[in-house]
């Protein structure tokens, strides 16, 4: 079974474009999938408006993807490129994660976090994370290896937290008249499978795999957000149980923890970083 950082319940926004601010590095009829490595020479993986790479981290987050450049998937193996590219480009002073996720797998999620932040250290190029609108669970892990998180006033942060979901089908093919029978070899070998009720010990230790990685992603957001004015201290993050923080109230409580930096329109937090990296 896969564990997976999606929040429920949330708003699921598919296709947002780029904020006016951002968009106007972006090329529309080049705004079109690609694999992973078509950009080269004078192409990049991002658009470039006053020195700043934008990197759009949309949608869905999979650990493997091939592609880039969609409003409703993002994949952490077009993420790591597309940083590695932006953080040895010599014409970027700066990088923003235009950020739209409500969340996505866990696989491959925290080696993509230890990476970005590492590539921040290696080129000291600043990064910001721009929300337009919503950095929810995995889509907040990317996040939070920001310097600094801009959250405009309707959308949402947090579910710092993990799901997984066990279905039982096996009331419903008794009733269609339906048995299935798995042959294995390995007690535990078809733990979970959909086709019987879940066992109290094999719950069990789902749950306990669960909050291992709750644990894991509060860690990784108190050491990705230690250098924020206002850093979140492990048991801040743990308290807040995958809570989403979402419109004016709440995103000022988020503020007071420490989960983001600004209360900013796009536009606003977009031409705020622009005069930071172009001040020098």
């Amino acid at each position: 079974m896969k564990s997976g950082l999606l929040p429920m319940m949330m708003p699921q926004r598919f296709a947002r474009s780029l904020p006016a601010a951002l968009a106007v590095a972006a090329d529309p009829a080049a705004h079109k999938l690609m694999q992973i490595g078509d950009a080269g020479g004078a192409a990049r993986p991002y658009a470039i408006a006053e020195g700043i790479a934008i990197i759009g981290v949309q949608g869905a987050l999979i650990d493997k993807l091939g592609w880039w450049g969609s409003s409703w998937v993002t994949g952490y193996d077009a993420l790591r490129w597309q940083l590695a590219c932006a953080h040895e480009d010599a014409d970027v002073r700066g990088i923003v994660l235009d950020v739209d996720s409500y969340g996505g797998m866990v696989a491959g999620c925290f080696d993509l976090s230890d990476f970005a932040l590492a590539a921040k250290q290696a080129s000291g190029k600043p990064v910001a994370a721009i929300l337009s609108e919503e950095a929810y669970s995995a889509g907040y892990a990317v996040a939070s290896t920001a310097d600094s998180i801009a959250v405009p006033r309707t959308g949402g942060c947090g579910s710092i937290g993990v799901v997984t979901m066990h279905v039982d089908m096996s009331g419903w093919l008794e009733k269609v008249g339906d048995k299935i029978t798995l042959l294995k070899a390995g007690a535990h070998k078809t733990d979970g499978n959909p086709y019987e009720a879940l066992p109290d010990d094999v719950r069990a230790r789902i749950e306990t795999e669960l909050e291992d990685l709750r644990q894991l992603f509060a860690a990784t957001v108190v050491r990705n957000r230690a250098g924020a004015p206002k850093p979140p201290s492990l048991d801040q993050v743990l308290a807040t149980e995958a809570r989403t923080y979402s419109g004016p109230a709440q995103l000022a409580e988020a503020l007071t923890l420490g989960l983001a930096d600004a209360i900013l329109s796009p536009a606003d937090a977009f031409a705020a970083f622009a005069a930071h990296v172009n001040a020098a």
